[in-house]
């Protein structure tokens, strides 16, 4: 009687072998004076093999299997040693890896594995056609960016586990491990905004640069756009867009910290911080809509060099991990003291020095459920404060063109934010 389960799961591992053999043949690796040992039948079969040998596995015959799976390994190994002998023949071995990889998916494919299998055939089969984007994408890599990556892998995987979980110090606000997280996230944030910037480019319009500058500090580009408006008025109107659209990425980065440490919360205060959200989007929408034939100069900010620059801002997402720490002790100090009035007070102060670590602190706030809408309240109070004081500040430093266009900007914003929060008020 026919066996279905393993007729498909042999039939998965031959089509692994058929599509990296198509593959291997359709670049060409199979063929001319360095060719390689295999093409579309040999891979078929190595899958059908690598299929077998996880049949006999299944079925309880070991030595079967480690023999016909042994043989499926050994071949490539054989076929590889015996092109390095050839004369004039380069030592790149992927075809033998990938000849490895294709019997060990097969093997997978019959002990059950097949939707896993299929997976790593597909990946397997696109690193192999890509490989000439994947290596036009690593020479753009420079070295202090793979070195930043590393860092963060170190951070992550090696750092973060050996933390302790427990709560310390007064009120049990001291968090090791939840401190860490803290500085993975912003460092993760500032990562994910500095590729935007090297992607995009940040010459590309006053307004995307803002944007991505949003992702890490919209006060700070709020401060640099406001000093370069009285340099360069010629164009206040796309910087003070550009504080505009900072503003207004404000919104979803809050958002998704606080959704990434305690969702509750994060749907509070997105009831809250909606109605200025979609302020904003509109305001860069139409500014940008009436501005999409004029022609702009390229733009840089502090220059615009990115070279040199730090990715993962450690030393920024260190100081903010500090600064979350101090109002969370502060935090607990209002709320064993005072009560939530107390901690809505505060948030008005907190939120002008430092809205994301009130966000961060919040989430830790909101984690009782009866804490969950005065904690999105006070989120939205720190973001109102902090929208006023970028009004302070661009009215304060910035050109007379740009300070009015910033301002009426920011002041819609807050005006919005004010109606989110009167709509939401615990």
């Amino acid at each position: 009687m026919l066996d279905l389960p393993l007729a498909l799961d042999l039939i998965v591992a031959a089509l692994v072998g058929l599509a990296v053999g198509v593959e291997r043949e359709w670049s060409g690796h199979s063929a001319g004076p360095d060719g390689r040992f295999a093409g579309i039948r040999t891979f078929t079969l190595l899958g059908v093999m690598g299929g077998f040998g996880g049949w006999f596995a299944r079925t309880g015959q070991p030595e079967l299997a480690a023999v016909v799976i042994g043989a499926g390994v050994l071949f490539p190994i054989a076929a590889y040693v015996a092109t390095l002998r050839r004369s004039g023949t380069t030592t790149d071995g992927t075809t033998e890896v990938a000849a490895i990889v294709v019997v060990a998916i097969g093997a997978a494919s019959a002990l059950g594995h097949r939707t896993l299998a299929s997976a790593a055939a597909v990946l397997g089969v696109l690193l192999l056609a890509e490989k000439s984007t994947l290596q036009h994408a690593l020479r753009q890599v420079a070295a202090h960016e793979l070195r930043a990556a590393l860092q963060f892998a170190v951070l992550a995987l090696v750092i973060l586990p050996l933390l302790p979980s427990g709560a310390y110090g007064p009120f049990g606000a001291f968090q090791p491990r939840a401190l860490w997280i803290v500085v993975l996230l912003f460092s993760g944030l500032n990562f994910a905004g500095y590729i935007a910037r090297r992607v995009i480019g940040e010459t590309r319009g006053l307004t995307v640069t803002g944007l991505l500058g949003g992702v890490v500090s919209s006060t700070a580009v709020s401060l640099t756009f406001s000093r370069r408006s009285r340099a360069e008025p010629e164009v206040a109107l796309p910087l003070a867009l550009g504080v505009v659209a900072a503003c207004t990425v404000l919104v979803p980065r809050l958002l998704t910290i606080a959704w990434m440490l305690q969702p509750a919360v994060a749907t509070a205060a997105a009831r809250i911080l909606l109605l200025p959200f979609l302020v904003g989007v509109a305001l860069v929408a139409t500014a940008m809509w009436r501005e999409r034939g004029t022609q702009q100069s390229p733009h840089t900010v502090n220059g615009g060099a990115l070279a040199g620059q730090n990715p993962l801002a450690l030393a920024t997402s260190l100081q903010m991990a500090l600064a979350f720490q101090v109002v969370l002790f502060a935090i607990a100090w209002v709320q064993t003291t005072v009560g939530s009035t107390g901690v809505l007070l505060s948030a008005t102060l907190l939120g002008l020095t430092d809205v994301d670590a009130l966000t961060v602190s919040m989430t830790r706030y909101g984690a009782d459920a009866s804490h969950v809408r005065v904690a999105a309240a006070a989120i939205g109070i720190g973001v109102l404060s902090n929208t006023l004081l970028k009004m302070v500040l661009v009215v304060s430093i910035g050109g007379p063109r740009f300070r009015l266009r910033a301002a009426v900007g920011l002041l819609a914003l807050a005006a919005a934010t004010g109606a989110g929060l009167s709509l939401g008020w615990p």
